[in-house]
């Protein structure tokens, strides 16, 4: 079953909040300061908490600062450094958590998920092929969903991104984002994303309400989210993924802001 399914935090809202947490860079990587292991848990512990404490849904860790990022697969440093701040992030957040690994490593998001017992994946290149800054990035729906199945991890929820934020979609321009959707929920994506053009960039409304229309599984908004337009989005959507807007800079490297949580949470307690 799907987190999203779940019942909501408060019964006023249906549109649930999934709080991002950007790992520190991890070992390996060309930001890495060497600050350690202990370092990404206590990150990791309070970021969780101040999400826990402010009634957020649920949260999603993220390698951000490792960019630039490798393409479709990690080394064992980063799947055994992430699998350590998912346990820690599940111990200290009673909500559904989530992982993405960038770029595209999304059999190796599945198997962090699984270890850490987490509920859910973002996963890039679900359906069809883009160009992102990494490459070329082709479908894996049908290999990623057997090796779901080769692990016992069925329980763990694929949510894919469709037409996918910091990406040309060049090679698919004669199939629109509604299309994209439905292709995803043909090959049994338990849920979709839908971004702006890149990170703090929200994607048009219309476009949003098409893949609502298009397909019967959760929609998710990815990008762009902020406390002035979370109500307008949750009329069209099951969730929302926010990070950027929470810091106390509105940046993702910024320092995550209570406040700013709060006044989201508010927002979207207001009519459209």
């Amino acid at each position: 079953m799907s987190f999203l399914r779940y019942p909501p935090t408060e019964k006023s809202r249906s549109c649930r909040v999934i709080g991002m947490i950007h790992l520190p860079p991890l070992p390996g990587t060309p930001s890495a300061n060497g600050s350690g292991i202990a370092n990404l848990v206590e990150h990791v512990e309070t970021e969780a908490a101040i999400y826990r404490e402010a009634g957020v849904d649920a949260v999603m860790i993220e390698n951000m600062h490792d960019r630039p990022y490798l393409k479709g697969a990690v080394g064992p440093e980063i799947i055994s450094a992430m699998t350590l701040a998912a346990i820690a992030v599940k111990q200290e957040f009673d909500g559904p958590c989530g992982v993405q690994v960038l770029a595209a490593a999304n059999r190796e998001a599945l198997a962090i998920a699984y270890a850490a017992g987490l509920d859910f994946i973002r996963a890039e290149g679900f359906v069809f092929a883009h160009v992102a800054d990494e490459g070329l990035i082709e479908s894996e729906a049908g290999t990623l969903l057997r090796y779901r199945r080769e692990i016992g991890a069925e329980k763990v929820a694929v949510l894919a991104d469709i037409k996918k934020k910091h990406s040309s979609h060049t090679l698919t321009a004669d199939i629109d984002l509604a299309g994209t959707a439905e292709a995803a929920e043909f090959f049994l994506a338990d849920g979709v994303i839908v971004t702006g053009a890149s990170t703090g960039h929200a994607p048009a409304e219309a476009d949003l309400s098409d893949v609502r229309n298009a397909v019967e599984i959760p929609v998710l908004v990815g990008s762009g989210v902020t406390a002035d337009n979370i109500s307008a989005f949750a009329s069209h959507c099951d969730a929302v993924i926010v990070g950027s807007s929470l810091k106390e800079d509105g940046k993702w490297t910024g320092i995550l802001s209570p406040e700013k949580i709060r006044l989201l949470l508010d927002g979207l307690r207001q009519p459209k």
